[in-house]
C-alpha cells in the first residue's frame, strides 16, 4: 500500500472513529436530557403544573427515542415518565391503557437490548423464568427493575384481564430478585412493590400482610422516610387489611405533617398528601 493510500485509509478511519465518538456523545447528551427532564418533573411540587405540561414532555421524549431506539437508558427514562404520568394523572380507562402500554413497550425494548435471556424467558414457565433471573448480577438491577415497574403499571391497568393477572408470579419474582441483588435500588422501590403485592389480601385469602409490613419498613428505611407514598400505601393496604385504625390514622397524619419536599420525591409526595387527606376522611366510615 502506497503512502497516499495509507494516509487516505488513516484519515478515513479517523473520520469514522470521530463520527462514532460524536454519535456516542449525542446519545449521552440525549439520555442526560431525558434523565434531567424526568427529575425536573419528579421535583415539581405543583401537581396541576405537571398535569398540564407533562403531555408536551411525553412528546419530547417520544422524539428522542424515535432518533435513538437502541438506547436502553433513554428507553427506561421514557418508560418511567409515561408510567408516572399515567399513575398520577390519567383516570380515563382507555387512555390509561394506551399510555401504560407505551411505558411497557419502552421498558421491554430496553430489557430485550440489555437482558436478552430475560426477554426471551418472559413466555417461559415460572420455574424456567426464575432460573433465568437467578443468573443475573447486581449490574442488571436497573433494567430488571425498570421493566418490572412498567409491567406492574400495565397489569394494574388491566386487572380485568386474566392473562395479565397470570403474570403476577413472574412480576413478583422480578421484584424479589431485584431486592436480593440490590434492595437499595430506587430508594427501596422493589420493596414497596412487594409490600403492596403481599398486603392487598388478608391471610384468609392468601395474603401475607406481615411480610408486606416488613417490606414497607425496608422501603421506608431505604428512602430515609422521604417517600411519603410508603406510609400512604402502608395505611391503605396493610393497616386496612389488618383493620388497625390507630396505625392507619397515625401513618396518614404523619404524611400530612411532613414538609414533603425532598429531591426525587416532591411530586409523588404532593400526590401522597392529597391521597392521605382522602383516606383519612374515609377512616371513620371504613373502620
Amino acid at each position: 500500500m502506497g503512502y497516499n493510500s495509507m494516509m487516505k485509509t488513516s484519515i478515513a478511519l479517523s473520520f469514522i472513529l470521530l463520527l462514532s465518538s460524536c454519535a456516542s456523545l449525542i446519545s449521552s447528551v440525549t439520555s442526560d436530557m431525558a434523565d434531567n427532564l424526568t427529575q425536573a418533573i419528579l421535583n415539581q411540587n405543583d401537581l396541576e403544573t405537571v398535569r398540564d405540561g407533562a403531555p408536551a414532555y411525553l412528546l419530547m421524549i417520544d422524539s428522542m427515542i424515535e432518533g435513538d431506539r437502541e438506547n436502553p437508558r433513554l428507553l427506561l427514562s421514557g418508560a418511567k415518565l409515561y408510567g408516572a404520568y399515567t399513575t398520577l394523572f390519567v383516570d380515563d380507562t382507555e387512555r390509561a391503557n394506551r399510555l401504560s402500554k407505551t411505558s411497557l413497550e419502552y421498558a421491554q425494548a430496553a430489557l430485550c437490548l440489555e437482558l436478552e435471556s430475560v426477554c426471551a424467558a418472559l413466555d417461559a414457565k415460572q420455574v424456567e423464568f426464575e432460573v433465568t433471573l437467578s443468573e443475573l448480577s447486581k449490574s442488571d438491577v436497573t433494567v430488571l427493575y425498570g421493566f418490572a415497574s412498567a409491567w406492574a403499571g400495565w397489569i394494574q391497568r388491566n386487572t380485568s384481564d386474566w392473562n395479565a393477572l397470570a403474570n403476577l408470579p413472574k412480576l413478583t419474582a422480578m421484584f424479589e430478585r431485584s431486592v436480593k441483588l440490590d434492595g437499595s435500588h430506587d430508594s427501596g422501590g422493589a420493596h414497596l412493590y412487594l409490600a403492596v403485592l403481599a398486603s392487598q389480601l388478608p391471610p384468609s385469602l392468601g395474603g401475607k400482610p406481615e411480610q408486606g409490613r416488613a417490606h414497607f419498613e425496608q422501603a421506608h428505611e431505604y428512602a430515609s422516610g422521604h417517600n411519603l407514598m410508603v406510609d400512604v400505601f402502608m395505611a391503605q393496604y396493610y393497616a386496612r387489611t389488618i383493620f388497625d385504625k390507630d396505625l392507619h390514622d397515625q401513618l396518614l397524619r404523619s404524611v400530612l405533617a411532613d414538609t414533603a419536599e425532598y429531591p426525587g420525591f416532591t411530586l409523588i409526595n404532593a400526590f401522597a398528601r392529597q391521597r392521605a387527606t382522602q383516606l383519612l376522611a374515609e377512616s371513620d366510615e371504613y373502620f
